[in-house]
């Protein structure tokens, strides 16, 4: 099979207005986690979170239980911090998982309406090929990690129920996520949108500023050239 190298240089060059707009909501996510963790008196980089996640996961990651690397490790938000699950970054809702899982899940986190599950999470941990269509990645992922199709159940719901567990420990957080997730929502999408029709206004308007002080490129190009460049990162 061909690689895609058109489709995936498409998809590189129009996303620059999506980057800023959840590159915003993300920075709005975690102002408001620091506010709320201020006011409870808790916060992620405490020693006394750190060492209740260890306590509940040890050195493994929170969704396969392979052992964790340096360089293979990511900060996990089990509600994703984006406009689609509106997680926040408070205790609770972070721990650590491999980078792999971490990446895979992300399919999840970026669905509009989740159908396994009401969490990105919990829906990550339920692709055990029962209910998904037979070329869902997320499936294959598990099955290949497990192939034995008994052991990948019992081995995903104990990782969900350890989760479970270590989130009840954090009930106001909780509340405070369940907040979010209610009322939340229209003012994020505003914010996304927002942000989308300001970049693309503001990098038009500099590009053409650019372009009109580029020694050189007026000499040599049509008007047609100079017309496209301006629609540059729309």
């Amino acid at each position: 099979m061909t690689f895609p190298t058109s489709a995936y240089l498409r998809k590189a060059t129009s996303r620059a207005k999506s980057d800023v707009a959840n590159k915003l909501v993300s920075m709005f996510l975690h102002d408001l986690s620091r506010k709320i963790t201020a006011s409870l008196q808790l916060s992620i980089t405490d020693a006394k979170y750190a060492e209740a996640v260890a306590a509940a996961f040890g050195a493994d990651c929170c969704y396969c239980s392979r052992p964790l690397e340096l360089d293979r490790a990511a900060v996990e938000h089990l509600d994703g911090m984006n406009r689609f699950r509106l997680g926040l970054h408070i205790p609770g809702n972070v721990i650590v998982a491999c980078k792999r899982c971490n990446g895979e899940k992300r399919r999840d986190d970026q669905l509009t309406k989740l159908t396994l599950a009401e969490s990105g999470w919990e829906s990550f941990l339920s692709h055990d090929s029962r209910r998904c269509p037979t070329a869902c990645p997320n499936c294959a992922y598990w099955r290949k990690l497990w192939p034995d199709a008994g052991q990948c159940v019992a081995n995903m719901e104990r990782a969900r129920t350890k989760i479970i567990a270590f989130r009840a420990r954090y009930p106001e957080f909780l509340r405070w996520s369940q907040r979010a997730q209610t009322y939340l929502r229209p003012i994020v999408d505003s914010l996304y949108h927002d942000c989308q029709e300001f970049a693309a206004a503001e990098i038009k308007k500099t590009v053409e500023e650019a372009l009109s002080n580029l020694p050189g490129l007026n000499e040599c190009a049509t008007p047609e050239l100079l017309s496209n460049a301006g629609k540059v990162g729309l």
